[in-house]
């Protein structure tokens, strides 16, 4: 058992390497949002034909993530990072090159399919290279760098939208694809994992894609076809549950299965992945309807949005590495606990705010809540993986991040917009109740504004009523998310606590296994 990990100098540049290939995949899920406006109007499509856009790649990109393991034995783990890296830099081209969104989706399928296995992939090959005292310290830089992207997605991607065109949301993955795969193959070119080419799987893995990918496509639009309503949502969904349901039995007796089940014996791995799923959809929720508001109701730009939400990236730029360096020195449970109770602290507090918010105290409830982020992804990577030897560390990874992404990011962005919508209703129909012509502060407030503006008509007076309706309507539904999403991470922080104590040397020494 040969222990030979880079340090110094050239893990610093391994890091940095392999942390730009994580960075591309986790940019590309978020860059192109703000820019769908522009690819529909230069390519004569809806908005909502444009979302496609977004969908083509989430579903091929969740399809692959769970055959991380299997395509890791399959071509090996640094020859198939160094492939994704270089297909996912080729296919950025062409979705810029494409002259039709039918171009244009086409090729962010293959962008998202060869894009699938970089964040385990990356994870596992820093964890394999670095000497066990250092694990802690490169698991910070790429939590950091998978909290960062997201934030920096949207604003990038509004100003080249803005300043150039939306083709170079794509072509700026290519120079940095291009270093990420040049420097991770001169560095690991020799380090690479034994081929181990087993048969494949075909119904297994048609299962599987047919599941995951129409599971993709029914979060990704059912808000937009009213849900369940629709005949296509309905359809989607029988197909979801058939096949996901026929390919776990299947999978559980076939002799060569494309998903290893076996971590779910794991008490770790399942309580840990549990808490990190649930744990990103409160954040993401949280997140994503946070700027939501503000562009819709509060009169904010999609950069002065993202500005506004960008402070939670803050603390985990500047203390991620210090965090990750000294984590052993504590109980990861109680890390973990602590990073639920900054949540809630923080989403407690956003949970009381008015219209009337300034943009100061947005950004400092999200600088509170970044001491939360910083302690979240590390320690429960950790917590979930330390009992899994390096060997299997791809296939784990791989598994505990697809389920991560598909639930926290799919289903908490769908659940929380429609949630988000309907409790809008919800008050509206509540506060409307109360606006009648008989009600002395309704006749109030007609009076007040005729009375410095007696031109204006009352039908005007009327749309300005449901204008602030409206606007009080979403604040109020904002407010009710943010504050369950509040009480379930205050509910939450024992629940480390049923893991077990990771041991520290045990860990170490199946990470450092070869």
């Amino acid at each position: 058992m040969v222990e030979n990990y880079y340090k110094g100098s050239k893990l610093l540049v391994l890091n940095f390497a392999l942390g730009l290939g994580t960075f591309i995949q986790v940019l590309d899920s978020s860059i192109a949002n703000v820019a769908i406006p522009y690819i529909a109007g230069n390519l004569s499509v809806s908005a909502d034909e444009g979302t496609w856009v977004i969908t083509s790649f989430s579903a091929s990109n969740a399809i692959v993530l769970p055959l991380t393991g299997w395509l890791s034995d399959y071509f090996g783990r640094v020859r198939l990072f160094v492939y994704s890296v270089v297909l996912f830099s080729f296919m950025s081209f062409l979705c810029g090159f494409s002259s039709s969104l039918a171009m244009l989706v086409f090729f962010r399928v293959l962008q998202g399919a060869v894009a699938g296995a970089l964040i385990p992939l990356s994870q596992s090959l820093l964890v394999a290279n670095s000497p066990p005292e250092k694990q802690g310290s490169v698991l910070g830089f790429w939590a950091m760098v998978v909290i960062v992207a997201p934030v920096v997605g949207p604003i990038l991607g509004g100003y080249l939208t803005y300043e150039y065109s939306w083709p170079w949301i794509f072509y700026i993955n290519i120079p940095i694809g291009a270093v990420s795969a040049a420097i991770t193959w001169y560095l690991l070119k020799d380090r690479d994992t034994p081929i181990v080419r087993k048969p494949i799987d075909w119904t297994g893995l048609f299962l599987l894609s047919l599941g995951v990918a129409c599971l993709q496509v029914m979060l990704d639009k059912g808000k937009d076809l009213d849900w369940f309503d629709s005949n296509w949502i309905v359809t989607l969904t029988v197909i979801t549950v058939v096949s996901l349901a026929y390919f776990i039995v299947w999978n559980l007796k076939s002799q060569y299965p494309i998903v290893d089940f076996s971590f779910f014996k794991d008490r770790n791995f399942v309580y840990g992945t549990f808490m990190i799923t649930v744990g990103y959809l409160m954040f993401f929720g949280a997140t994503v309807i946070t700027p939501l508001w503000l562009q819709t109701e509060q009169g904010y730009t999609s950069e002065w949005a993202g500005i506004a939400v960008a402070p939670n990236g803050v603390i985990p730029v500047l203390l991620s590495v210090y965090v990750g360096k000294n984590l052993y020195r504590f109980d990861l449970r109680a890390v973990v606990a602590l990073s639920f109770l900054f949540f809630s602290i923080s989403l407690f507090y956003q949970a009381s705010f008015t219209t009337q918010v300034d943009l100061r105290t947005i950004m400092f409830t999200r600088l509170i809540q970044g001491f939360g982020v910083v302690i979240f992804f590390v320690p429960l990577v950790q917590l979930s993986l330390g009992n899994v030897p390096n060997e299997k560390f791809a296939s784990a990874s791989g598994l505990n991040n697809f389920i991560r992404i598909l639930v926290g990011s799919g289903f908490g962005t769908s659940l929380t917009v429609y949630f988000w919508s309907r409790r809008e209703i919800f008050h509206y129909n509540r506060i409307a109740e109360f606006i009648t012509d008989y009600n002395p502060q309704v006749i109030q407030f007609y009076e007040h504004i005729k009375q410095y503006s007696p031109q204006i008509t009352s039908e005007v007076i009327r749309r300005i009523i449901d204008q602030s309706l409206e606007q009080q309507s979403y604040m109020l539904s904002t407010n009710d998310l943010i504050w369950l999403f509040a009480w379930i991470f205050l509910l939450m922080t024992p629940l480390s606590f049923l893991c077990k104590k990771v041991d520290r040397d045990k860990s170490k020494n199946s990470v450092a296994a070869e």
